[in-house]
């Protein structure tokens, strides 16, 4: 299958670059702390730096997803690729859950035999520490891009970084008190530790993921945020079956908007139309917006479908209209479908009529035929 890589998107190149320099940063502390782990002989660090390895393998799951996310839509993908990124991110979720229950395992047999207890030597206080400083910075300049370019799965990267930055933390805490205060336990107690939390952040992501995956609505504050610009549009009466979805880093919106039912066909498109755009123009994650014009709420209403269209609701009425002698001058013929029934404005010209009486009659006329048909309330007649 041919990739066509988005090279002129200044969002994955973004992301592209903040990806790479946390790929470089995780090798060389990867095969530190796993050296400096076994040579001094702590388990946390050894742990620690298969947490960081994890983080090194979502870096490449980053990459990967970015380059597919960021393709235009085409035929197979209307809405894009952009869950692509929402993929990763239950990956890098599930990555995290795998590598804590690992660690966490490890730690317990350990305990529970202290003669495979290892005492660390303060070389490894050194590195970690080290790993505390360069992971906590790389977790504040990939928060800053992720934010800066929306994008959760690089979110969900930085996470793994500041998960990798609070288990170092651990880590020290337990190597220092295997050195200096002879707790022959803690450096296992503290793997142990770290691995809790790893699992924790992992689900945490993993789920928010799925739930992504699973068209999960926007939360419930930008919901009301929605509503209430829509209802700031001039010729909006209300609205009704409003519903979002998430698709990476970009909002879909679907919405059925109540206006005037005896407005214009394309007065009402223009209302749409207007209700669309704000949404996309002031909330920065709206990509695209559905507007359903409603002409009556449907929302406690259930529309009968079975109503006649246009053409044969002409041809019914034109049987009627045999005995009304002007009916063959008529221009224009508005229906308007409401409450399961049909109003009909019938556009007749001046000269039809002698006067005032005799534009009665025959709109009276008009108006007797309705009764002959169940479908029809009224029928209107307008001259002009």
């Amino acid at each position: 299958m041919t990739i066509n890589t988005p090279t002129d998107d200044p969002r994955y190149q973004a992301i592209r670059r903040v990806t790479w320099v946390g790929v470089g940063c995780n090798l060389c502390l990867t095969l530190l702390q796993l050296f400096i782990g076994w040579v001094g002989h702590s388990q946390a660090l050894i742990a620690d730096g298969l947490h960081t390895l994890s983080d090194l393998l979502s870096d490449f799951v980053v990459l990967v997803a970015a380059k597919y996310s960021g393709q235009a839509a085409d035929e197979k993908h209307p809405y894009g690729h952009a869950r692509f990124e929402t993929l990763a991110t239950v990956i890098i979720g599930m990555l995290l859950i795998l590598v804590g229950i690992g660690i966490f395992a490890d730690g317990l047999r350990r305990l529970l035999s202290p003669q495979l207890l290892l005492q660390p030597n303060t070389l490894t206080l050194g590195i970690a520490l080290i790993t505390i400083l360069s992971k906590e910075g790389l977790y504040h300049y990939t928060v800053y891009i992720a934010k800066k370019v929306n994008s959760k799965m690089l979110l969900a990267n930085a996470w793994h970084h500041r998960s990798d930055a609070i288990s170092s933390v651990i880590v020290f805490i337990g190597i220092l008190g295997s050195l200096f205060f002879h707790l022959n336990a803690a450096d296992a107690l503290a793997a142990i530790g770290v691995s809790i939390m790893i699992m924790h952040i992992g689900w945490l992501l993993g789920w928010g993921g799925i739930e992504e995956l699973v068209d999960t609505g926007l939360e419930k504050s930008k919901l009301a945020q929605i509503k209430a610009m829509i209802k700031t549009v001039d010729g909006v009466r209300t609205l009704h079956e409003l519903r979002t979805r998430q698709m990476g880093a970009n909002a879909l919106i679907d919405v059925h908007v109540l206006v005037n039912p005896m407005i214009s066909v394309s007065e009402g498109h223009q209302i749409g139309e207007v209700v669309r755009q704000k949404l996309m123009d002031n909330i920065a994650e709206v990509t695209d917006v559905t507007v359903h014009i409603d002409a009556e709420n449907d929302f406690v209403r259930h529309p009968d479908i079975h109503l006649p269209l246009r053409q044969e609701v002409i041809d019914r009425l034109q049987h009627c209209w045999q005995s009304i002698e002007c009916s063959k001058a008529i221009q224009q013929m508005t229906l308007h479908y409401l409450s399961n029934r049909i109003n009909v404005d019938v556009y007749l010209p001046f000269h039809v009529a002698k006067d005032i009486q005799d534009a009665q009659h025959l709109a009276q006329q008009f108006d007797d035929l309705a009764e002959a048909e169940p479908y029809i309330r009224k029928i209107r007649v307008y001259f002009h």
